[in-house]
């Protein structure tokens, strides 16, 4: 189930808490955008002739794009590559650049998912994260998406912040069943390095977030999203039954991957990843100068880093991602990689069984609830180092 991901590095504004890689100027947006439709020409043959199942646009802020822009983009997807009939095709957006006109427009492209970043429908929330739309905006844009016929919607949501409640967050989480969403993504604040927040935090005009209400906030969810009837496929996912994203799902089933853009990651499904230089004028520049697919290929260090996986690297990307999931880590694929990776899992996944935060079904171990609030840890200390 292979997938092409388009990184849009633009945002109206930076959000506090974000350490992905994005710009608030747009100046470079025509120049960025004929450079990515020159990289999905140049990567067309990169994976053979097979046949792409997802497209996925996210950034940054994808909702940026113009619908002309949108056009232009999705004319080189399906004249470069093979897309299945009934491909899921998501669109990152915020709430403010929802208008009703922006939705009619999009019904009528390729787009069939979107992906909305709502974070809070409470002001003070928004706020203090330096979200660029209101809750009234969050909550208009969810039935106009409706009303012009999107069905296929995920929410993004953060908890754990430190204006949100346990009241604030159980509302938050009240308001998306009531509009039937099918898909929720929720996060907890993390402070990331070199963000807006972590240097509030280091000079003392914000608190950190309190481990101990985040924890408590994501057990209410856990509980609440099992008891609407939503799988809790993915740490931070939860979908009702037939709705999990298709293509996060192959991120961490191990598919492969094509990335197009500034900072956009790509995998070829065995152990080769790639990764596009972080920087919008050096991306532009770089693929001014590029012509033919083995001149991209010339380009690492300047265009791209690349990183081939060792069989321990293998095992540790398994082990981090199978523990996210319902799908969980399976003692075939451990065996596959290499018998002694078997053995090393068997020998020190036993104390989590004990402990209660993992569980094995015959050859298949998963993490508990419990063991979820300890994903990390659990997963650092199988690791092969």
């Amino acid at each position: 189930m292979a997938g092409i991901y388009f990184h849009i590095p633009f945002c109206k504004q930076a959000c506090h808490y974000c350490n992905f890689h994005f710009s608030t100027s747009l100046r470079n947006k025509p120049d960025l955008l004929e450079a990515m439709m020159k990289e999905l020409a140049l990567r067309r043959e990169e994976l053979g002739s097979i046949a792409f199942s997802t497209v996925y646009l996210g950034g940054g802020t994808p909702s940026l794009l113009t619908p002309g822009e949108l056009e232009t983009l999705f004319s080189g997807v399906f004249r470069h590559f093979k897309i299945e009939e009934d491909a899921e095709i998501t669109l990152e957006a915020n709430p403010d650049d929802l208008t009703p006109e922006y939705l009619m427009a999009l019904a009528q492209s390729p787009v069939n998912r979107l992906s909305i970043g709502v974070q809070s429908f409470f002001e003070e929330d928004l706020r203090w994260m330096n979200r660029a739309h209101s809750g009234r905006e969050a909550r208009a844009c969810i039935e106009n998406a409706q009303k012009a016929g999107f069905d296929n919607i995920t929410v993004d949501l953060i908890y754990g912040s430190p204006t949100t409640t346990g009241e604030r967050w159980a509302a938050n989480i009240d308001t998306l069943l009531e509009y039937g969403i099918p898909h929720l993504s929720c996060y907890a604040l993390t402070v990331e390095p070199k963000t807006a927040l972590a240097h509030f935090v280091e000079k003392g005009k914000t608190i950190p977030p309190d481990e101990h209400q985040g924890a408590a906030q994501y057990e209410y969810l856990m509980t609440r999203m099992r008891q609407e009837g939503y799988d809790h496929y993915e740490i931070s996912n939860f979908a009702k039954p037939g709705r999990y994203a298709r293509h996060n799902s192959s991120y961490w089933q191990g598919e492969p991957y094509i990335g197009i853009g500034p900072a956009a990651h790509s995998f070829d499904g065995f152990t080769t990843r790639l990764w596009n230089v972080s920087n919008n004028p050096r991306y532009i520049k770089a693929l001014t100068d590029i012509h033919t697919p083995e001149e991209r290929l010339k380009q690492e260090g300047r265009l791209f880093e690349k990183e081939t996986l060792s069989p321990a690297d293998r095992f540790n990307e398994y082990v981090m991602t199978g523990l996210r999931t319902i799908w969980g880590c399976e003692l075939p694929a451990l065996t596959a990689i290499g018998p002694e990776f078997q053995t090393h899992f068997l020998s020190h996944i036993q104390s989590y069984i004990d402990q209660g935060l993992v569980v094995r079904q015959n050859e298949v171990f998963r993490l508990s609830n419990a063991g979820r609030l300890l994903a990390d840890r659990i997963a650092s200390d199988l690791f092969v180092v």
